[in-house]
């Protein structure tokens, strides 16, 4: 697919798909409550498509009516062995929380995905599970997907994690449901939340106090109403693409803000961004707001340290807003990135440098002497959604002409990003 510079600016007001962290919690948590959970909002990419697929397989009954969608829950024991694999695709954060969940029931299964996700580190969940008494173990030995899975009984832990990761502590928690007593997850940094969140919202007793989460093991819980908000991460294109492109000026509708996920924000004020949030609502579990963007003058920055967790996702997006600053921006304290669905790090490197700009890698982020000119190149978006999406706005600030392959990967997140960014670029 092919992109070229934006002649006119991004003008014009969007709503963001669901937020993807949330509609995939949304699911799980309404699977394995009593009763009718009713999601507004769900995010209709392939990742969470692929959570709703594993729990179709184990006997819950989902209705995806679009624009919303209804699951029917089993309660916490009324899931049932699926016959054969349970197959994840893409998605990281499903194979992760619904090991947490599978490690307690009364049935083997195994978990396997597609060949990114057969790549991805599991050994970090695996881990702290079978502190708690879970049998599970990679089927090839090599610490990642297919997992086996054979279900046990549980007892509390408390886990202190290498990482700031929502996706661990979630695994933990999960499994911390089933487990007799309490379990306890302590990270490095406070990871986002929303599993904390929404477990609260369906009932089960969940504190937090600090970068410590606690969970008690829980007889039941119930379904209720998940009203899933704008994803910050896919708003995140269209809030860079405002600020890089000349003439710009865009209205993101109903973005979730909350501050366990909005770093972005922050390091765009840091940078000097003209970004204002609007009709701001902070009555649901999950608070919410309109976000104004203008294009702006931008400044180099230094991104590091506790806010890294609340921007994982965007730091490719960073990375290609700093080529447009002026000054020096550095990204550091961010390995996780080799571990995503690519090692973002080295292909955001050599990406930026092929279009022109000066860009060096980091053994935990990177280096971006922002300023120079951007020209159009060939971009190998390696399957991966952020990087593709990065690329098509990075495009907009470029000279000539950007080729993304396989750019239609946003599908696994934002299978309209393309229409919506044309509708601003029009």
């Amino acid at each position: 697919m092919e992109f070229t510079k934006a002649m006119s600016g991004l003008n014009g007001e969007l709503a963001v798909p669901g937020d993807k962290s949330i509609s995939h919690r949304a699911v799980m948590f309404g699977s394995i409550a009593k009763g009718l959970t009713e999601i507004r909002g769900f995010l209709q990419g392939a990742d969470c498509l692929s959570t709703i697929a594993c729990f179709r397989r184990m006997g819950v009954g989902i209705d995806n009516l679009g624009d919303r969608v209804l699951v029917h829950g089993n309660g916490m024991r009324g899931l049932k062995r699926p016959a054969g694999l349970l197959d994840c695709g893409n998605s990281g954060t499903t194979m992760r929380l619904i090991s947490g969940i599978l490690a307690a029931q009364n049935f083997d299964v195994t978990l396997t995905g597609d060949a990114s996700i057969q790549k991805r580190p599991m050994k970090r969940i695996i881990d702290p599970l079978s502190m708690m008494g879970a049998d599970i173990a990679s089927v090839n030995k090599n610490g990642c997907a297919p997992l086996r899975i054979k279900g046990r009984r549980l007892t509390g832990i408390h886990y202190n994690s290498k990482v700031a990761s929502a996706q661990v502590k979630s695994a933990v928690l999960l499994a911390g449901l089933y487990a007799q007593g309490e379990t306890s997850v302590t990270e490095p940094a406070l990871s986002r939340n929303h599993t904390e969140l929404m477990l609260r919202h369906f009932g089960a007793a969940v504190n937090s106090c600090g970068a410590t989460a606690t969970i008690s093991q829980a007889d039941e819980m119930f379904g209720t109403k998940v009203a899933v908000p704008g994803d910050i991460s896919s708003a995140a294109y269209f809030i860079a693409g405002a600020l890089m492109v000349p003439s710009s000026q865009v209205l993101i509708k109903g973005v979730g803000i909350n501050p366990t996920r909005a770093g972005i924000l922050k390091v765009c004020r840091d940078m000097g961004a003209n970004l204002t949030l609007l009709n701001e609502n902070h009555s649901g579990a999950e608070p919410t707001a309109d976000l104004l963007v203008r294009h702006s003058p931008l400044r180099g920055t230094v991104v590091e340290g506790e806010v890294i967790p609340t921007l994982i996702d965007e730091l490719p997006m960073i990375a290609a807003m700093a080529c447009t600053a002026q000054g020096e921006t550095v990204i550091k304290d961010a390995a996780e990135l080799k571990v995503k669905e690519s090692n973002r790090i080295a292909i955001m490197v050599e990406s930026l440098n092929a279009m022109g700009a000066d860009v060096t890698e980091t053994e935990d982020g990177m280096i971006i002497r922002g300023g120079h000119p951007l020209h159009g190149a060939e971009i190998d978006s390696h399957l991966d959604h952020r990087i593709a999406m990065t690329f098509a706005v990075t495009a907009l600030c470029a000279d000539g002409v950007t080729a993304i392959k396989d750019a239609q990967c946003v599908n696994i997140s934002y299978p309209g990003f393309y229409r919506d960014l044309e509708k601003l670029t029009e």
